[in-house]
């Protein structure tokens, strides 16, 4: 074999370069060959770890079980149209209810891996991409190309950390209490990670807000399973998401179809309106969306508690057109494991909204939920229902609550706070608070995929990671109290600032530096 002789003198070394090694690997100490040098290493490495460019992976879960994810779409029981209104280009109804699509994350049997994750954008990836170049109003070929693109670089790869289609984790291996290797409130002085499991494992059934996803809350809904909790996170088909695809599996063969966002603008009221552009008014277009909302989430519902009745599981598991692998714990392992008397509705903006019209006494949904979680209930989503019945946790980001905001002729905080003082009046437990240095995307995936940017466009002021960590912990301390009716930590606490204060006086020195309680059952609020 031929040896390279390496030359003595700098010359000499001049003159191998030149003619040995190939002028874009020969070095020169100028900012643009530096540069470029640092981008072609910081590639190669995103590429050799996994790691997607310019963003940061989804962190694995705290609690004390591993987490498993299934999507699950299956078509509702009654095919219909909820709202009369039709898209303009094609006459084709804009609110047609014809399947539910939701992940489903659950505790998961120890140790079991298949190796499979989910992509936090789902594919395709273009129906995104798309549909946030509506929502930004400046959809057309070329921005439509750019968006793909861009977001194929940064999130194209990310992926949620639960694994696909693993077992439901099995009695044996619940645990009640698991040391914490983060305090949920001061992190110098660790606690217990309680998890509920006595009567069954509780659900949340969690709706996203405008401009989101299923799969954008996945690490709030999947912390909580780690701590023993079957949460199904909704796709709404309302026009709020960016896209997405449908595939109905009643049909042969089954049928796929894309749906992008729309607003009122795309929209007439029916089709046989003389008028070709006769539009809604605002207020019947989101009475439509929660509308079609509210269907979803009663479907979705009954799907869910349908996996603990014997032989049910079968059925949704022949029917899903989003079957990832056998699926075959669904039949079996899920049989009388659930405990539908805790099932927990909640939601984030657009989603708290529809969350408290879900929860109006009179309605079919009510009887079936015991408590609800409201995140940043929305302010330009439609009027929030004030009449609930069953408990109700409330939790503004810093935000939401630092920002005065008129809602129908009062200030948004006071119209949240009434909602939450009445059903204390009503001796029913209500509290309402404020998570310090949060902002609006705070509970999502978001800013934990790119914290920088997120910090630096809303101003929060806490770290993403230890912000969500609060919204987790204070959710699960809530949903014990509906499963066993004991408050403890923050929930224990009597509200200590009926107004938003940035001073935060009152509150215990635990919890001063995260949390602010305008309205508590405990004490007076």
């Amino acid at each position: 074999m031929a040896r390279i002789q390496l030359p003595d003198s700098t010359d000499s070394l001049r003159t191998f370069y030149k003619f040995n090694i190939p002028p874009i690997l020969q070095p020169r100490l100028t900012w643009k060959y530096c540069l470029a040098s640092a981008a072609l290493l910081y590639v190669s490495y995103c590429f050799i770890a996994g790691t997607p460019l310019f963003s940061s992976n989804l962190p694995r879960y705290t609690g004390p079980h591993d987490v498993g994810a299934i999507d699950i779409e299956v078509p509702v029981r009654e095919p219909r149209q909820i709202h009369g209104a039709v898209f303009k280009d094609n006459a084709e109804p804009a609110f047609e209810l014809q399947t539910v699509l939701f992940t489903l994350y659950y505790p998961a049997a120890k140790g079991a891996k298949t190796g499979k994750h989910h992509l936090w954008v789902p594919k395709p990836l273009w129906l995104t991409a798309v549909g946030y170049a509506k929502f930004a109003h400046i959809s057309n070929s070329l921005t439509n190309n750019l968006f793909t693109g861009a977001m194929g670089v940064l999130v194209g790869r990310t992926s949620i950390p639960a694994e696909v289609d693993v077992p439901l984790v099995s009695t044996e291996d619940l645990l009640q209490d698991v040391l914490a290797d983060v305090s949920p409130s001061a992190k110098k002085t660790p606690r217990p990670i309680q998890t509920v499991t006595s009567n069954g494992l509780p659900i949340i059934i969690f709706t996203h807000g405008m401009a989101s996803s299923r799969t954008q809350y996945s690490h709030y809904l999947a912390e909580l399973a780690s701590r023993g909790y079957v949460c199904a996170a909704i796709e709404h088909r309302d026009g709020s998401g960016p896209g997405t695809e449908i595939i109905d599996s009643s049909e042969s063969p089954a049928t796929r179809t894309n749906k992008l966002h729309f607003g009122l603008e795309d929209v007439k009221s029916s089709p046989h309106s003389p008028d070709p552009n006769s539009k809604l008014d605002t207020e019947e277009f989101k009475h439509a969306q929660l509308a079609f909302r509210e269907a979803e989430i009663l479907e979705t519902t009954h799907i869910v508690h349908s996996l603990n009745v014997a032989g049910r599981g079968e059925k949704i598991l022949a029917a899903n057109s989003r079957s990832q692998g056998s699926g075959a714990g669904l039949p079996s392992l899920w049989v009388n494991r659930l405990n539908i008397n805790a099932t927990i509705l909640a939601g984030h903006s657009y989603g708290a909204t529809g969350a408290l019209q879900g929860l109006k006494p009179g309605k079919d949904m009510p009887s079936i939920f015991a408590g609800g979680i409201a995140l940043d209930p929305g302010k330009s989503s439609g009027r929030l229902n004030t009449d609930v019945d069953v408990p109700l946790l409330i939790i503004h980001s810093t935000s939401w609550s630092s920002k005065h905001s008129v809602f129908y002729g009062q200030p948004h905080f006071n119209v949240v706070r009434k909602i939450a003082q009445n059903l204390n009046k009503k001796g029913i437990a209500g509290w309402f608070m404020t998570s310090l240095g949060t902002s609006h995307p705070s509970v999502t995936d978001a800013p934990l995929i790119e914290p920088t940017l997120l910090k630096w466009t809303t101003g929060a002021g806490i770290d993403a990671h230890e912000g969500l960590r609060q919204y987790v912990h204070v959710s699960n301390d809530f949903g014990r109290y509906v499963t066993s009716g004991k408050m403890q930590n923050l929930l224990a606490l009597p509200a200590n600032s009926p107004e938003y204060n940035k001073e935060n006086k009152g509150m215990d020195k635990e919890w001063r530096e995260y949390w602010q309680v305008h309205v508590s059952p405990v004490g007076s609020s």
